[in-house]
This record gives C-alpha cells, structure tokens and sequence, in this order.
C-alpha cells in the first residue's frame, strides 16, 4: 500500500473510513451535513483525474458546491476511490506502470462504491442513498445503480460519458496500471473547449490555487519531473473503450429518476451524447437532460458553476415515487 497524502481539513466535516471487500484496503469518505438537521443523503462520485477535495468539496469565494446542497438541506457525502485523495492506493501504483493492467475499471469502481452507498445507509437509517457524478463516475454509479436499485434514490449525472460508434480499423484501447498527470495537462483540458471569441470561464490565478492543492493530492506529486500526480489509468481507458461502444453498464437497467446536466461547451458530452444517453435510460421512472450555456466538461469549477449547483440541489431535492 503506497503513502496517501494529507490535506487541509474542513473542520466542520466528519472523516469516515471503511474498508473495500475485493482488495482489503481502505477507503475515505468525507460528510458535511445541513446545518441543525440531517436531511437526505446523496454520495457524491468523482471522475477520472481528481478527488472529492478538488471537486464537490473544492472551496471557491462563494463557497463549495457541497456549500449549496447543504443549503438546500442535503447530507453531503463523497467517496475518495483508490489511488486518489485520502483513500489507498493499490499496491500495482507502486509498482512500473507497464507491469500491470488499467486499474480501477468499472467493475472494480462499482464494488468499492456499493461499500460505500452501504456505510452511508448505515449512518442515515436506512435511507436510499441518491448519487452525484461527474465524467468517468458516471460509469460505476450507473452500474451500481443498475445492479441493485434497491439501494439509489436518484442520480445526477454532470458531463457523462456516452457509448459512441466504434471508429473503424482501431485497435480496442488499453493501457497500463497509472499515469501521470500534470498542472499543465490539467490547464489546457480545463480551457481547451471554450470558443476562441469567448471570455475565460475560469482565471488563471483561480486555475493556480486549485492546481496547488491537486499536486499536494499525491505525496509524490512534487518530488516528480515535472510535477504530477499519479492516479490509476483504468477510468481514462474506460472513457475511450466506451467511444468504441464499449459502456460497462446497461442503461435500461436504471430505475431510478436520472437528470443529466451538461455545459455547452462540453466535448466529452456533446449534445450526441447526451441524446444516446437520455434515450437508453428505458427503465428510469423520470429522464431529464439539462444544457448549461457557458460550461465545459469542468463546470463545476467555471464561473457557471452555481447555476450547476441549484440545478442538482433542485433535482436531488424532489421526491421520488415509489
């Protein structure tokens, strides 16, 4: 088990720590509660680059995105996988990359997930635990969701990966077990979809401060050169295997009420996308898909980002019917 960093603690957050079934290792989770209540739980899932504390935890002027849902009266929780944040990391990350396959594919994902939905039914009594995913998370969570519907209330599916139409006479992808990620791969994917004649969606100097806490997010992440973070492969490869039409779940499997909220600018949820998707949900109870103009696929970090806020506050905050 490699060395999981530290990072700045918000003290008003309650630290959990559960153990995944398939490898023994241990998983964290944060909570931040409504204030003066515990109100309904949703878990939130992170996608293929970055952990919870640099995404729904992530602290702009105006607050976190988990702020807003606890605003609205929701039980904010979010779950680290392994190899990322404060969770473990799998012991093939210390090892060369090319020694071993892309770790944490789905099927992987979904069971430290399940662990995850359980422990946070076990601390709310009993409650249906609704689902709050960016990317690549939306794979494991739509999975879960499918496999046992007895255990989500809802899902929110922020900038999912769609299956597309496999391109002709291109090898199926795969990869090794890790890879390195730098600030400056992180900046250019961050504005790599805004319109040339467009204004920034995100300022350098607030890119700077996020990609401080992203390096401390590894405790190797500055002994590196360049400076990087290692996380597992297997979310990457997983993204490209379902643009081969490869997705690692059935759609038609979801019963529970699924909106998907998207930017307009996103390239990895294009409109395209997001039609597959909304029209593969057969069995969920209540489809929605919502574009948000000004966005990319890292709009919860832009500056459209509390109209994402209140638009999954709104969503996780209905009731859904028997």
């Amino acid at each position: 088990m490699a060395t999981v960093p530290s990072e700045p603690m918000d003290p008003r957050e309650e630290h959990h720590r559960i153990t995944d079934p398939e490898t023994g290792l241990s998983l964290f989770l944060r909570r931040l509660s409504p204030s003066g209540s515990t109100g309904r739980p949703f878990l939130y899932v992170h996608g293929a680059t970055f952990p919870s504390a640099l995404s729904v935890a992530y602290r702009s002027p105006e607050g976190s995105w988990r702020d807003a849902l606890c605003r609205a009266g929701l039980d904010a929780w979010a779950l680290d996988f392994l190899g990322f944040g404060l969770s473990d990391r799998q012991p093939a990350m210390s090892e060369p990359a090319e020694a071993n396959g892309p770790l944490l594919l789905a099927a992987e994902a979904a069971g430290q997930l399940e662990a995850a939905v359980r422990h946070v039914r076990a601390s709310t009594d009993g409650k249906r635990v609704s689902l709050l995913t960016h990317s690549w998370g939306s794979m494991p969570a739509c999975r879960l969701a499918g496999t046992h519907p007895d255990l989500i209330d809802r899902l929110v599916l922020f900038g999912p990966i769609a299956s597309r139409d496999p391109p002709h006479y291109v090898p199926r992808p795969d990869g090794p077990a890790w890879r390195v990620i730098t600030a400056q791969a992180q900046w250019d994917r961050f504005v790599e979809d805004v319109p040339a004649d467009e204004p920034p969606v995100l300022s350098r100097s607030e890119f700077e401060d996020w990609a401080e806490r992203y390096l401390d997010s590894d405790p190797d992440g500055r002994a590196r050169e360049p400076e990087g973070v290692k996380v597992p492969s297997g979310p990457f490869v997983e993204i490209l295997r379902a643009w081969h039409g490869e997705l690692p779940y059935d759609p038609a499997l979801v019963r529970a009420p699924v909106c998907i909220i998207r930017g307009a600018w996103d390239g990895l949820a294009t409109d395209t996308d997001a039609r597959w998707l909304f029209d593969a949900f057969t069995g969920s109870s209540d489809r929605r898909d919502l574009k948000i103009g000004r966005g990319t696929h890292l709009m919860h970090l832009e500056a459209m980002r509390g109209a994402l806020w209140q638009a999954s506050a709104a969503f996780l905050g209905e009731t859904t019917s028997a």
